[in-house]
């Protein structure tokens, strides 16, 4: 079989190209880690879908969940359900927002002449029909991008796509730290919207959006969320499962079956492992709540333990102590098998 020549400039073109174009980790929700497809209460600033946080000035206004109703092409999108009638006060704010790593966003140059434009492309589906708003901000918040589009059949998937111009002025990281926040507004009080369309100095939201808030039992649905380098929106980059669910553990990551380590006395052992992928920072690790670990002191017992501290945590491996009721025998080896019990999160 013949080869296509590849002709020159092919590549280097934004039509042309393919994989790693979006900078959004995903954006398509097939990823949830932490809460298995279960609905989660916004309570300030947790986490529902791998990636994707919720911000509230108030708790348990709105509930996010994973969810089986998507456009076609997609297999699980983010649903949004409001929980009561909620008046916005001018200093509310009741936002979906992922914050993208500088490495992730250096290319594009913002902050100085020449600054990329990008294209934000996604699908959409809401109970109610009107203006509604995003926002691109840097990581001090004080350079915004307020952007609007239209809902305009209830109950219905439509496809948006927003071109914006590069930030010549600002800063705008590229470490590992926040490169790019974008947030879907679910509504915003007047201290913190904007007139959209041009770049700001601060705020999360656009004037006029609807509030989804505000009617209680409203649904939004958002998939196939992508940000790109270029004016025009191309298709959705679809990267490979294990590739975007890697992505994913940069940030946040389950684990602690397989790790081993040694009993140190009665009452207490320690274990170690690497994580599967390096982090962003060193994490933070916890316990996953509800969960226990099983210590073996293979061929001789088994033991429900509690995790009780890191001792030690870097961007690609951890140790850490677990207490439990004995008799084990110290310095003998300690296997943690059963459900993950651990997590880390290095996240934005």
């Amino acid at each position: 079989m013949a080869l296509t020549q590849v002709q020159p400039g092919m590549l280097a073109s934004d039509s042309q190209y393919t994989g790693f174009k979006s900078r959004i980790i995903n954006g398509a929700m097939v990823f949830d880690q932490r809460n298995a497809g279960a609905s989660v209460t916004a309570t300030g600033s947790n986490y529902s879908l791998d990636r994707w946080q919720m911000l509230a000035s108030a708790s348990s206004k709105f509930t996010v969940q994973q969810s089986l109703t998507v456009p076609a092409g997609f297999t699980k999108s983010l649903l949004v359900t409001s929980s009561a009638t909620t008046s916005l006060g001018a200093t509310d704010y009741y936002l979906i927002t992922q914050k993208i790593e500088g490495f992730n966003t250096a290319d594009l140059g913002w902050g100085a002449a020449g600054a990329s434009a990008v294209t934000v492309s996604f699908w959409v589906r809401s109970s109610l029909t009107g203006t509604f708003g995003f926002v691109l901000r840097n990581s001090a918040g004080n350079r915004l991008y307020p952007a609007s589009y239209t809902i305009n059949s209830a109950n219905t998937f439509e496809y948006k796509t927003v071109t914006i111009a590069g930030d010549t002025t600002g800063t705008w990281l590229t470490d590992n730290n926040v490169g790019i926040e974008i947030d879907f507004g679910l509504g915003v009080g007047s201290t913190y919207s904007n007139t959209a369309g041009t770049w700001t100095t601060g705020g999360l939201g656009v004037t006029g959006a609807t509030s989804v808030v505000g009617t209680n039992g409203a649904t939004f649905y958002i998939t196939g969320v992508q940000l790109e380098k270029g004016s025009t929106a191309t298709s959705f980059d679809y990267r490979p499962y294990g590739t975007e669910f890697a992505l994913c553990q940069r940030y946040y990551e389950i684990f602690g079956n397989g790790l081993v380590g040694g009993f140190n006395a009665t009452t207490s052992a320690w274990v170690g492992g690497r994580y599967a992928v390096v982090k962003r920072a060193a994490p933070t690790i916890s316990a996953i709540s509800g969960t226990t670990a099983a210590l073996q002191d293979p061929g001789v017992a088994s033991y429900t333990g509690t995790f009780s501290s890191t001792q030690g945590n870097t961007t690609s491996a951890f140790t850490g102590t677990f207490s439990f009721t004995g008799p084990a025998v110290a310095s003998r080896p300690c296997l943690i098998s059963g459900p993950e019990c651990l997590q880390s999160s290095a996240e934005l």
